[in-house]
C-alpha cells in the first residue's frame, strides 16, 4: 500500500509546484496580468484539491488499520491542510494591511478613489495575495515531498 501513498504525495507536489513558481514570478515582477492571475488561482486550487485527496487517502488507510511505520509521515501528510488554511487567513489580513497602510477604511473607500488609484490599490492587493499563496504552495510542495519520503510500512 506504500506505492499509492507515494504516488499521491508526488502528484500533490507536482500539482502544487506550478502555482508556487508562477505565483513567485508574478509576485516578484509585480505586474500580475489578469490572465496570469487567473491561471495562478486555477492552478492553486487544483493543487489544494490534490492535497485534500492525499489527506483523504491517508485518512482512509488509517481508518482501515494500515499505518505508516514512521510517525513523522502523518505530520508531513496532514500539515499541508493547516498550511493552506492559515495562508487563506493571512491572505485576507494582507489585503486589509494594504488598505490600512493607505488609510482606507474599506472597499467602499477604494471605490471613491480616482480610477487609476483604484487600479493601483487592487493590483497591490492582488500581488500581495498571490505572494502569500505562492509561498504556501511552496511549503506544501516541501511537506508532501517529505511525506512521500517517509511513507513506508503501510
Amino acid at each position: 500500500m506504500t506505492e499509492p501513498v507515494v504516488a499521491g504525495a508526488l502528484a500533490a507536489a507536482a500539482l502544487n509546484a506550478p502555482p508556487a513558481l508562477l505565483g513567485g514570478w508574478l509576485w516578484y515582477w509585480g505586474e500580475a496580468s489578469e490572465r496570469g492571475a487567473r491561471w495562478f488561482w486555477l492552478l492553486l486550487r487544483m493543487g489544494q484539491g490534490s492535497v485534500l485527496a492525499l489527506v483523504l487517502l491517508v485518512g482512509s488507510l488509517a481508518v482501515a488499520g494500515k499505518d505508516s511505520n514512521d510517525g513523522l509521515f502523518y505530520l508531513y501528510a496532514l500539515l499541508p491542510v493547516a498550511v493552506a488554511f492559515f495562508a487563506e487567513q493571512l491572505r485576507a489580513v494582507s489585503a486589509q494591511a494594504i488598505l490600512d497602510r493607505r488609510r482606507l477604511p474599506g472597499a467602499e473607500a477604494v471605490g471613491a478613489l480616482p480610477e487609476a488609484e483604484q487600479r493601483r490599490v487592487v493590483a497591490e492587493i492582488v500581488r500581495r495575495e498571490i505572494g502569500v499563496m505562492a509561498a504556501s504552495a511552496a511549503v506544501v510542495v516541501f511537506l508532501v515531498l517529505r511525506a512521500a519520503s517517509t511513507a513506508h510500512g503501510f
